[in-house]
């Protein structure tokens, strides 16, 4: 459990980083940052139900960020999907 909350906050500081060395706005990183962790939580919430298994990637880590709690379920249907 402490390898994916761990794995889960080096996606998103890996992915805020590249944000900042892009210049973009710090506004727009703390967003992305809420927006990330919200999902992440969502996400281990859904993994504790038997039979879902959404893997902690960049993938979801983008998705999840970007969307925040929709990003999590587009992130459980492509579970399921693929």
């Amino acid at each position: 459990m402490l390898q994916y909350i761990l794995t889960a906050l080096i996606i998103i500081f890996a992915i805020a980083l590249i944000l900042k060395l892009l210049k973009v706005s710090v506004k727009l990183i703390f967003s992305f940052l809420g927006n990330a962790i919200i999902g992440f939580i969502v996400i281990f919430l859904l993994n504790l139900i038997p039979n879902v298994n959404i893997a902690y990637d960049w993938l979801n880590g983008i998705i999840v960020g970007l969307f925040g709690v929709p990003g999590a379920i587009i992130a459980l249907i492509l579970s399921f999907v693929l």
